[in-house]
């Protein structure tokens, strides 16, 4: 078994507004198609590359916190709340995350295929392939479409790709696609449906369900 603090480490943001069950799913498969040694959650506190999350940043943590209690190799990463203030950019995080677990320790950043895809658009997005591997999560529906064209982007996913063997032996530089199993769940849909007084009793782990019932998140009080 491994120690805690080494091996390959896992980085997964994301808004999490709600975290749900395709979020724990797909930490879970990354860990184990990757051996990932463990996953830190990194909630957003201020996206900039899409619309302001419905709840607040310190209530999107504390979600975060209650869906993975109790999951062994999962961590959370508050700093990006801590720092709500300010545009939430992924290569200042990981900047963060060099400095917390120094230059030698292999860190993959976990992403969508669709987000990756949009990657070029990103604050100094080149950057990160020297703070940290890319692990691009595919599913039916949403498989990697770039290396076949002539974009930037492309160019460094051919220079990169690798597989999950890859990770352990470098702290950075790998693009790695891996194949999650495909759970229609968003975000969005839990929202309206949580709106219009629906139950999201299995989309979202229950503690989370509590958090939301008990402040209470996502309701609208006109919805019934």
């Amino acid at each position: 078994m491994r120690e805690a603090g080494t091996g390959v480490l896992g980085l997964f943001g994301g808004t999490f507004d709600p975290p749900h069950i395709g979020h724990l799913r797909l930490a879970i498969e990354a860990r184990e198609a990757l051996d990932l040694a463990e996953i830190c959650f990194v909630p957003a506190g201020n996206p900039p590359l899409r619309d302001a999350p419905q709840a607040a940043a310190g209530h999107r943590l504390a979600m975060v916190e209650r869906a993975i209690a109790g999951l062994p190799g999962f961590s959370v990463d508050p700093g990006e709340v801590l720092e709500a203030a300010k545009p939430s950019y992924t290569v200042a995080t990981l900047e963060r995350q060099r400095r917390l677990h120094g230059p030698a320790r292999p860190l993959v950043v976990l992403l969508g295929a669709d987000a990756f895809s949009r990657l070029e658009a990103w604050q100094r997005w080149r950057e990160l392939f020297g703070l940290a591997h890319i692990a691009v999560a595919t599913r039916p529906g949403h498989e990697l479409s770039v290396g076949s064209g002539n974009t930037t982007l492309d160019n460094e996913y051919l220079a990169r790709q690798g597989t999950a063997a890859d990770l352990a032996a470098a702290p950075a530089g790998r693009i790695i696609p891996f194949a999650i199993t495909a759970l229609e769940i968003s975000a969005t849909a839990i929202r309206e449906r949580l709106a219009r007084g629906g139950n999201a009793r299995h989309l979202v782990p229950d503690a989370v369900l509590d958090y939301i019932d008990s402040h209470p998140l996502y309701r609208n009080p006109h919805g019934h």
